[in-house]
C-alpha cells in the first residue's frame, strides 16, 4: 500500500496535495451560464412602473417564477426584482424551453441588460441564466 504520509513532494497522497509543480487543479463551475437574451414582455400592464423604473438598474439580478395556474399561459414565468416587485413575464414565445427547466428543478434567473422608455412602454432587455 502507499503511503499517505510523505511531505515534501513525495509520491503519497499528502505529498501530491502539498506539491507545488505539476498538478493542475480545476476550477470551480461558473456559477452563472448564460443561456439567452430576451426582454420583459407586460410591462405596461404593471402598475407603478413608471416610478419604479429609475431604480431598475443594468446588472440587476431579476427572479423567476413559474405560474403554471396562469389563464393566459400555463408555461408563463413572472419575472420579479429581488425586493419582490413584479416587473413582467418572459415572453410567451420564448419561455417553453424554460419553464420546462424550472419545473426539472433548475433555478433561472435574469440580469437587466438595458431599458428604454418608449412613450409609454418601458423595453427591458434582459440575458436570462442558469444558475449552477
Amino acid at each position: 500500500m502507499g503511503d499517505l504520509t510523505t511531505t515534501g513532494g513525495g509520491s503519497g497522497l499528502v505529498g501530491l496535495l502539498h506539491s507545488t509543480g505539476g498538478l493542475a487543479i480545476p476550477k470551480p463551475f461558473e456559477r452563472e451560464i448564460h443561456l439567452f437574451d430576451s426582454h420583459v414582455a407586460g410591462t405596461t400592464h404593471i402598475e407603478g412602473i413608471d416610478e419604479l423604473e429609475p431604480h431598475l438598474e443594468v446588472g440587476e439580478k431579476l427572479l423567476f417564477f413559474r405560474e403554471p395556474e396562469n389563464p393566459y399561459d400555463p408555461k408563463a414565468i413572472m419575472i420579479q426584482t429581488e425586493t419582490g416587485t413584479k416587473i413582467g413575464y418572459v415572453p410567451e414565445k420564448d419561455n417553453l424551453v424554460f419553464a420546462r427547466l424550472m419545473d426539472a428543478g433548475k433555478q433561472l434567473f435574469g440580469r437587466i441588460k438595458e431599458k428604454e422608455k418608449r412613450g409609454n412602454w418601458l423595453r427591458i432587455q434582459i440575458g436570462i441564466y442558469l444558475q449552477d
